[in-house]
């Protein structure tokens, strides 16, 4: 079945998600291992899933990974994050990574939010 996104930040989303699956068939018990410790790190524990979250997307900034930043920006609205957190972990990544970091925030993860907000209405 074919399923064209909506937007861009869908289409990023789906392009992973097509990606992941390929990878898992080809190299199913790398995918499962990989699989089973990203579940254990992203689990409750000490930090709230939101606190994790908000520290995957400062990761993901600092690295200028897209994939990875429109999936935590994602992962923190899962998780209840405020747009007012996400832009306050935003600042510390920046204080951090500098203008690399911001440039990303102010451009793919301000329209992640907004094209992620526009999905759940």
């Amino acid at each position: 079945m074919d399923y064209e996104a909506r937007n861009a930040t869908e289409a990023a989303l789906l392009d992973y998600k097509t990606g992941i699956g390929t990878f898992t068939k080809k190299m199913p018990k790398l995918a499962e291992l990989y699989n089973a410790f990203t579940e254990e790190c992203f689990k409750e524990g000490v930090l709230s899933q939101k606190q994790k979250q908000l520290i995957a997307l400062g990761i993901s900034l600092y690295s200028q990974d897209e994939y990875c930043i429109i999936y935590h920006t994602k992962g923190c609205l899962d998780q209840g994050c405020s747009e007012e957190e996400i832009l306050e972990a935003i600042g510390v990544t920046a204080a951090f990574g500098g203008g690399a970091a911001m440039s990303q925030a102010v451009t793919l993860v301000q329209e992640s939010i907004d094209e992620l907000k526009q999905l759940k209405q």
